[in-house]
């Protein structure tokens, strides 16, 4: 066995004994396929206002350019896909499914930084970084690149077993590893359940999303008031959306997640549309203290409750 298979297996079987569910691993180099698209998209405005998918194009195609002498990336997949769903009918006020617990960047970055010192422990002092939805990293490009799912119509990565459910996490490290091969097959096929359900029509082609129409973008990125045009089209969705992960077949495959960290605020599980529209600044910090609602902030949450139902 050499050497850099000899890493791969270390790095498989410490992503195991961290919980995640996936582990893929691919060579750290410059994503050359991927420049275009990410430059047309950008040039066609997609991003809204979220200029920060503008800033270092550089960093975002090429991990050498976020960890010195960068030689693999590990891309690694975490479930939060709830045992029980808060209630989600026509009428009910409804969060994102990877909203319901803690947050998800405080309880996977916890696990990353573990699993760099377990690797450091076993291997050698090992240089690298590790990233959940926090920098320039093109997860869903690394993660099939990794051969551990594909990006579906919707634009998020699919898995065959696991559906869609799940967190993206990285590590970019300076140790040589074998890596896996990329899954190059689109198991989408012909269905498009995904582009027809989508109420704002934000996915232009597939594979293509405009984030500016995105649900999850209106309750969550955009922070002024929402485009008057979208009245009637949110669905009651308070902070961001599943509807495109809702309907697709591949996630019928989802199990309930193992991390007791996701699982509602035992309060958040009762809440009825009358609690919502009560809710209170000091009831907002209590309730979604350690939650991803908090980017939104109280008085964000507050304009989207008013845009999907006055209150």
């Amino acid at each position: 066995m050499t050497p850099a298979e000899k890493n791969a297996l270390t790095i498989k079987s410490t992503a195991t004994q961290l919980g995640f569910d996936y582990c893929g691993i691919a060579k750290a180099e410059f994503l050359e396929a991927e420049a275009p698209r990410l430059e047309q998209w950008l040039n066609q405005n997609y991003q809204g206002q979220m200029a920060y998918l503008a800033n270092h194009f550089d960093k975002r195609l090429d991990p050498t350019k976020l960890v010195d002498d960068a030689k693999t990336v590990v891309s690694l997949i975490y479930n939060y896909y709830p045992s029980e769903k808060l209630p989600e009918s026509s009428t009910d006020i409804k969060l994102a499914k990877y909203a319901y617990g803690e947050d998800y960047h405080l309880v996977i970055r916890e696990k990353l930084n573990n699993f760099l010192e377990i690797l450091r422990e076993e291997i050698g002092e090992i240089g690298g970084r590790a990233f959940v939805d926090s920098a320039p990293v093109m997860e869903r490009q690394w993660a099939q690149k990794a051969g551990i799912g594909w990006i579906g119509k919707n634009s998020l990565l699919l898995n065959r077993s696991m559906g869609s459910f799940f967190f993206l996490a990285e590590l970019i490290i300076d140790l040589e590893a074998t890596p896996d091969n990329p899954i190059t097959q689109d198991y989408c096929g012909t269905c498009t359940k995904c582009i027809d359900a989508c109420p704002t029509n934000a996915i232009v082609e597939p594979g293509v999303v405009n984030g500016s129409q995105c649900i999850s973008y209106l309750t969550i990125e955009l922070k002024e008031n929402i485009p008057n045009g979208f009245k009637g089209q949110m669905e009651n969705w308070a902070f961001g959306c599943d509807i495109c992960q809702d309907v697709c077949p591949w996630n019928r495959f989802s199990k309930p997640h193992q991390e007791p960290k996701f699982n509602p605020n035992p309060e958040l599980a009762t809440y009825s549309n009358r609690d919502w529209a009560e809710v209170t600044e000091t009831t907002f910090a209590k309730v979604f203290k350690k939650s991803a609602l908090k980017r939104t902030k109280y008085e964000g949450l507050k304009r989207n409750l008013e845009f999907i139902r006055p209150i």
